[in-house]
């Protein structure tokens, strides 16, 4: 029996009729050298055409030869061998170990036919195809070949596999080269790829039907690449003749598509992709009549656009950001799989037949032109999903509220884990009849607006921390009179402070204070007057990530007056500050924005009070105290485009007291002076109107509160004393838990 083939131009074969061999390419020109038994190849030798039949085995050992067929026999190609093209059938094995196989005539560089081969660290090229490993159509046996740490190339196509065979490829490189070429074809085959390539001049690999005996098409990739330098990375086009499977699975791997489409599929074709643990970019394009089931799975990212996909599961972590707006008969998200609604300018519509599972969709809005991002099922919604919409410094241009899910029915469960910020306010989400809309009913003030409030209160605290009283700043003046010295203390206040719209935080403060002074020759050296200089770190914290800081840097001037005769004291200060501010604001997306400017302030304190002994060492001091500042306004912005505009602030506080105590006399002429101290004090300015997003606030502190405090000074030398005192102080805005002043005084 004879058999036709015939050589079409894709480099493929068709058969035509049955025979015992392949008669017009495996029949040898008549100088073909014959092998029945066992024959060796060495190099020194002319090249000549080998034919091995009836079970023979040839070994070519660093020698050159022409075409090698093989019927039923065994080929052993080793390290410095060269060779024109290889052809093998009926059962053969093919070595190829170290050689060099060019094919420069008939279908292939290496022609297997229902055969095996291992190819190890060898390099194929051919004018037409690298490899092909197809079967006798009369069997289902096929061809298997095993590829490691080689190069296959062809110039229409690197290999092309038949139904019924399979090709591995390990740390090897699999090449079309011409302008219209493929890296690797399916004909119904099965392919594996690990830590290889595969690359083709138009398409990376093309999946189609074997014409005689159609099977389910596999690709496996394995840390491996496929790109089609001007196509797509992989064609699947079973010409509408049947409507086998095709399955392609990647496990860190990569597409790359000079068209942009990774999976092309066409021709009624059914294709099943699976991504594990990698990262794609470009689109998935499938033809009408033809489907296309996705998954994406093990952190998985597909960033590009879905066209006409069946169905998309999306699973374990893992992401597809859209690209364009998309359409899909089956959503399931499972596991923490989510779909971002591509960038926050980019605003795009999911229209979904079916909604399942459980998963986050990351959606984006403008709300100062009214645009956002929308989930539209079409059909059943079901599952609970998390809807993470990002956030914006920009108020919504209106009232209204905003839909970001539509749905024709279902129990779907839709949620925020935070309400959205946008702009001064935050929105929460709420269900209106089957579709669910950010709901302006629901709003609160957003934290970027809670944190421009909190940096236009601050001063206040700031200051008041600062200054303290008399006996706080310089210790007992007492122990000595009016003597010239330097002084020191270091402080830290923890402060809870609300404002007049309900937007509270809270407040540590650090600091340190440095001072001279000097009597002056009037009065009988009852005057003392002297400069301090300071600095002092407020860290604000407004919960949900949200924090500020503030530095403040100070200069003053005093001048204090004590009439040891009377009791009598006075104490005046003027001080000026330098306040850095910044702002750190965790947003609802999960994202952060900052800002930060700079402005200064003026005030100042003065403070009588009278010391009287009571007699055995004890003593009562009432006092009262008046302090004012004004601190510069300021405009500025958040880099979310918040703004923020904070008119001049203002403090004006009146406080009345006492302190009682009593001065024990030690040894050595120390002495120790224990001292509680109690007092009613009242913030007057009621009107500190900041603007955020043209949305006015007033920063109301005022209200009255009550001080407490405990200390004790103590004389060590005649020259030299120290302090401590203790304080908690709680009002109507402002609540002081804990005041910690330490410091000393050296008099000469």
């Amino acid at each position: 029996m004879w058999r036709t083939l015939t050589l079409n131009s894709n480099g493929t074969i068709s058969y035509a009729i049955l025979s015992t061999s392949l008669l017009s390419f495996f029949i040898s020109s008549a100088f073909a050298a014959p092998v029945v038994g066992r024959e060796e190849v060495v190099s020194g030798g002319a090249p000549e055409r080998w034919d091995l039949s009836q079970g023979a085995t040839l070994t070519v050992n660093g020698a050159q030869t022409l075409a090698i067929n093989s019927d039923s026999s065994i080929l052993n190609v080793n390290v410095g061998s060269t060779t024109q093209q290889i052809s093998a059938r009926n059962g053969s094995t093919v070595y190829l170990n170290g050689a060099t196989v060019s094919g420069t005539g008939g279908l292939a560089a290496v022609l297997l036919s229902n055969s095996d081969a291992t190819i190890d660290k060898s390099t194929i090229t051919s004018n037409r195809i690298g490899l092909q490993a197809v079967r006798d159509f009369t069997t289902q046996i096929g061809s298997k070949v095993t590829v490691g740490n080689s190069t296959i190339s062809g110039n229409l196509g690197g290999a092309l596999v038949s139904a019924f065979s399979t090709l591995d490829l390990v740390d090897s490189t699999l090449m079309g080269t011409g302008a219209t070429s493929y890296g690797l074809r399916l004909r119904s085959g099965q392919a594996s790829a690990k830590s290889s390539w595969i690359i083709g001049g138009k398409e990376g690999v093309v999946i189609d039907l074997d014409p005689n005996e159609v099977q389910p098409a596999v690709l496996n990739l394995d840390n491996a690449t496929v790109q089609g330098q001007t196509g797509s990375a992989i064609l699947v086009d079973f010409g509408n003749t049947s409507n086998s499977t095709a399955t392609v699975s990647l496990t860190q791997s990569h597409l790359l598509a000079g068209n942009g489409t990774l999976l092309d599929v066409r021709g009624g074709a059914i294709t099943s992709l699976f991504v594990n643990d990698s990262h794609l970019t470009g689109n998935i394009v499938t033809e009408q009549g033809s489907t296309t089931h996705l998954t994406l799975q093990d952190s998985s990212t597909l960033t590009g656009r879905l066209e006409n996909v069946s169905s998309a599961t999306i699973n374990d972590g893992s992401s597809w950001v859209m690209a364009a707006d998309g359409s899909i008969d089956q959503l399931t998200l499972n596991h923490g799989g989510s779909v971002v609604f591509g960038a926050n300018d980019a605003f795009y519509q999911l229209n979904v037949t079916s909604l399942s599972g459980s998963g986050r969709f990351l959606m984006g809005t403008d709300f100062a032109t009214g645009q956002t991002d929308l989930l539209n099922v079409t059909g059943n919604a079901s599952g609970t999903h998390e809807l993470v919409i990002a956030s914006s410094g920009v108020d919504p241009a209106t009232g209204q509220p905003i839909r970001v899910v539509q749905t024709a029915g279902g129990d779907a469960q839709f949620f925020m884990t935070r309400a959205v910020d946008l702009g001064t306010y935050s929105y929460g989400l709420t269900k209106s009849g089957n579709d669910w809309v950010l709901d302006p009913s629901t709003r609160t003030v957003s934290p970027g607006a809670r944190s421009v409030l909190a940096l236009f209160n601050t001063p206040s605290t700031i200051w008041l921390g600062e200054l303290t009283s008399l006996r706080t700043r310089m210790g007992e003046l007492r122990f000595n009179g009016g003597r010239a010295g330097a002084w020191g203390r270091t402080y830290g206040n923890k402060y809870n402070v609300a404002d007049g719209s309900g937007v509270g935080y809270q407040q540590t403060q650090q600091g340190f204070t440095l001072g001279a002074d000097a009597p002056l020759p009037i009065g009988d050296d009852q005057w003392l007057v002297g400069a301090m200089a300071g600095h002092s770190k407020s860290d604000l914290n407004l919960d949900a990530g949200t924090s500020g800081r503030v530095d403040s840097y100070y200069l003053g001037a005093y001048a204090t007056w004590l009439d040891p005769r009377s009791g009598f004291y006075f104490d005046g200060v003027l001080k000026a500050n330098r306040f850095r501010n910044e702002v750190k604001v965790g947003l609802s997306d999960g994202k952060r924005a900052k800002g930060d400017y700079d402005n200064t302030g003026l005030g100042g304190s003065i403070e009588v009070g009278r010391h009287l002994p009571l007699g055995n060492g004890y003593f009562v001091e009432p006092f009262t105290q008046w302090s004012a500042i004004v601190v510069q306004g300021k405009d500025f912005s958040l880099d979310n485009d918040l703004q923020a505009e904070g008119d001049r602030m203002r403090s004006l506080i009146g406080k009345a007291g006492a302190t009682v105590g009593r001065s024990i006399e030690l040894e050595k002429g120390r002495v120790l002076q224990p001292y509680l101290r109690a007092a009613w004090a009242h913030e007057f300015a009621k009107n500190n109107e900041v603007q955020v997003n043209n949305n006015v606030f007033n920063n109301d502190l005022s209200g009255s509160r009550t001080e407490l405090a405990t200390g004790v000074a103590m004389a060590l030398t005649n020259n030299f004393h120290v302090h401590a005192d203790f304080e908690y102080s709680n009002g109507r805005n402002i609540e002081q838990p804990l005041g910690i002043n330490i410091g000393g005084r050296y008099e000469w």
